[in-house]
């Protein structure tokens, strides 16, 4: 394999405006993710900005940044159309969509994320943590993965993804971490596809490959990092890098 890792970022965010470019010890977010990306060493980094705001910004710390429309749907839509600049011979087979808001990630992640594509029937890899309790199991804004792990094994098929508590009944249970590894044509099927009807439902992009067949294997971790969606995630974010630098 020959991954790339893109980044997307945008500032139009909802919930915490302008957060690519907040300051986390010392350095916008969207930095500490170019350099998450960058430790991984899977592979080059770039990140598709929305904004030229932030691309000045990952331009001045050494970094690639490709300018994408800003009315682009989604994340996937923006690496998509960054590529069309980064790699327009498509020498790289595998494109890993990192969020933009994992400052916390430890770079493992980025590593273990490629592993299911080396099976050749598998399209798309993705990782997941435990849910350790009730209330992050009823909480919508984690999202859960239905999928199980055979004793000793680290990658298992995805059977379904949902803001609820699945799947039904005693053993564990796992949150989905929404970093994606695409092989290169199944990025192109994705994003030519409209939303699908259970996207739609769940609000969760993934299904969209799923109901069109596509295949998505899990990597389970034990620890995964925090988005930071809120001004309380953020001040966390804050306090654990901060202490490490």
């Amino acid at each position: 394999m020959n991954p790339i890792v893109v980044i997307p970022a945008r500032l139009a965010s909802t919930r915490l405006p302008n957060k690519p470019l907040a300051d986390i010890a010392g350095r916008p977010m969207i930095v500490h993710m170019l350099n998450r990306g960058q430790e991984a060493g899977i592979g080059p980094v770039a990140v598709a900005c929305g904004d030229p705001e932030i691309a000045a910004v990952v331009r001045d710390a050494g970094g690639r940044a490709v300018l994408t429309d800003p009315k682009l749907p989604s994340g996937s839509d923006r690496v998509h159309a960054a590529l069309a600049e980064l790699d327009p011979d498509r020498r790289h087979d595998v494109v890993v969509n990192l969020q933009g808001d994992f400052p916390t990630l430890d770079p493992e992640g980025l590593r273990q994320v490629i592993r299911p594509l080396t099976d050749p029937r598998i399209d798309i890899g993705t990782l997941v943590v435990p849910i350790r309790d009730e209330i992050e199991a009823t909480t919508v804004s984690f999202v859960k993965a239905a999928c199980a792990f055979k004793d000793g094994e680290t990658i298992a098929p995805a059977l379904y993804f949902s803001r609820q508590a699945i799947p039904w009944g005693l053993g564990p249970r796992w949150h989905h971490v929404g970093i994606y590894a695409y092989r290169r044509p199944a990025l192109d099927r994705f994003v030519s596809l409209p939303p699908s009807p259970l996207e739609q439902r769940e609000s969760l992009e993934q299904l969209r490959a799923l109901e069109d067949g596509m295949r998505i294997a899990c990597v389970r971790m034990e620890h995964g990092p925090f988005g930071v969606d809120t001004a309380e995630d953020l001040e966390r974010a804050r306090d654990l890098l901060g202490r490490g630098a």
